[in-house]
């Protein structure tokens, strides 16, 4: 079976895909993201309970993804609207890294493997954002999707 990329019609224009013919099941997904702070500012960031002036600095990132997994269909053109049933967000910190990861549900007809990176991406900016006043080397790396589940693939 050839790939052809599902967001562009045989004469090249940009479309959404057509899933009004697609059975409704079951969709999943995780993604993960990390976040490299250097190490000194990750000993700042321990010191400080990793709170900052805006609060603590991984509960906002969760509230900050998870509101982005709720909208990502407004962000990314081609994404359908998708009523969320499930969204699930870790961050850990393992030496000077944080690891965080998304996980996603829904009953629908398509995959939701786009909230799930959205969701990550933005909870590591917003880290990012809520650390930068100790450095701007804070790198952002790794946003990928670990698995999904659900529909045909």
């Amino acid at each position: 079976m050839e790939k052809v990329l599902s967001h562009i019609t045989d004469d090249g224009r940009p479309t959404m895909v057509d899933v009004s013919g697609k059975a409704v099941t079951i969709r999943s997904a995780m993604a993960s993201a990390r976040v490299v702070f250097p190490r000194d500012v990750a000993s700042v960031l321990r010191e400080q309970g990793f709170r900052g002036k805006k609060g603590s600095i991984f509960d906002v990132a969760i509230v900050a993804g998870t509101m982005a997994v709720k909208q990502t269909s407004a962000v990314i053109p081609f994404c359908h609207p998708l009523p969320v049933e499930k969204c699930d967000f870790h961050i850990t910190m393992n030496d000077n890294i944080a690891e965080i990861s998304c996980e996603v549900s829904v009953e629908a007809k398509t995959g939701v493997e786009m909230e799930a990176m959205h969701g990550v991406s933005v909870a590591a900016l917003t880290i990012y954002d809520m650390a930068k006043a100790l450095s701007h080397d804070i790198i952002i790396e790794s946003v990928r999707l670990v698995r999904k589940s659900g529909g045909k693939s």
